[in-house]
């Protein structure tokens, strides 16, 4: 393993690109999906299931981590990767999805966002050299900076202010964040849904000449299409040597759509929230297991899965367990659909290794298309 961030980029295909991030705590194979750990769990999984479904990384969030248990309670303990027996690298959001998110709760001025805990109602700041500090003190391997994240749809103007707020922000925490061997800062970009905001944001960005760069502001309320708009006006302005990471997003057919224009890294928790609910991913698109027909139907979900949640049990004992609201229900769904988006992300790479990626694009989406039935 290197002792320091590095990003090799393997091979295209089109647009779409195979690559590879190295850094003292592993090797992340790209494109890749990362599952969501707010709080240091990938809800209703064992860490073990996680690692063997495929994830090379996993995220954890600094607001959510922050509040509880506390950043400096986990430096105390070893550090988040020691507290929650994840030796592989993880990515740490900065907060500002939650100066969106939590716009009820919050007051943000030039300095940085205070918060009003929705835990207990404490009063908290966060600055941008106090995310990266905190960002620190949980030992993440990539660390973000702090931004403000717009709800789509909104005024240009106000738009064109958080953006520029974000610009200054990442400057701030460039600084902050100095030189950490074998770990990396991403800025974020912002403008929402104007194309010159995006494209003044990504070369302001650009002249930090940062370690990766995310794609931010996306999957708040737009159509799918003009998600795919900005990345497409977003992605030739940002070095081609440097990760791409598409954040929250999104659906399998955000993610292989998104590959295709060049984006290298994902995190969402559809995954695990659709688990949670009842919904099952799998090669043959979407299934509503809470469903009747499914009441009877003793055919696993895909028998060709190498997941055992997904092979081995039926879907009358799924369908069982989620209308009774049993934890098991949303464990299982949970299991199938990270290991389904990890099998998609495993197809992905193969496809773009062999240069037919274009082809598997259009075989998966036929298949989603085909259905269940």
């Amino acid at each position: 393993m290197t002792e320091n961030f590095t990003f090799n980029l393997k091979a295209t295909d089109g647009k779409a690109r195979l690559g590879e991030i190295t850094m003292p705590r592993g090797t992340i194979r790209t494109p890749a999906f990362m599952p969501v750990g707010t709080v240091g769990t990938v809800k209703a999984m064992y860490l073990d299931q996680v690692r063997d479904a495929g994830a090379d990384i996993i995220l954890g969030n600094t607001y959510h981590l922050m509040l509880r248990p506390g950043a400096e309670r986990v430096a105390r303990l070893g550090g988040l990767h020691e507290l929650i027996r994840w030796p592989e690298p993880i990515l740490t959001d900065s907060g500002g999805f939650q100066v969106m998110s939590l716009s009820g709760l919050r007051k943000l001025d030039e300095q940085g966002v205070t918060f009003k805990s929705h835990i207990d109602g404490s009063l908290h700041h966060m600055s941008p050299e106090r995310s990266i500090e905190i960002q620190g003190l949980l030992d993440s391997d990539i660390q973000m900076q702090l931004d403000e994240c717009v709800a789509l749809p909104a005024e240009p103007k106000e738009i064109e202010r958080a953006m520029e707020l974000s610009l200054r922000w990442a400057e701030r925490c460039r600084v902050a964040f100095g030189n950490q061997p074998g770990k990396a800062m991403f800025g974020i970009v912002q403008g929402g849904d104007q194309p010159n905001l995006r494209i003044r944001s990504a070369e302001g960005l650009k002249q930090l000449d940062l370690k990766g760069y995310a794609v931010g502001g996306l999957a708040v309320g737009e159509p799918q299409d003009v998600m795919l708009d900005m990345l497409n006006i977003t992605l030739p302005v940002l070095p081609t040597e440097k990760p791409r990471y598409l954040m929250g997003v999104g659906t399998p057919d955000d993610i292989i759509k998104s590959v295709a224009r060049g984006i290298d890294m994902f995190d969402c928790v559809m995954p695990t929230r659709s688990g949670r609910h009842g919904l099952a991913f799998t090669r043959k698109g979407k299934v509503n297991i809470r469903n009747a027909k499914h009441a009877e139907d003793m055919r696993p979900l895909d028998e060709q899965s190498s997941c055992p949640a997904t092979r081995d049990y039926s879907r009358a004992y799924l369908h069982h367990l989620v209308r009774s609201n049993e934890a098991l229900g949303g464990m299982l769904l949970s299991w199938n659909n990270l290991s389904y988006y990890q099998e998609l992300m495993q197809g992905i790479r193969k496809s773009i290794a062999e240069g037919r990626f274009e082809d598997f694009m259009a075989e998966t989406q036929e298949a989603w298309a085909r259905g269940d039935d």
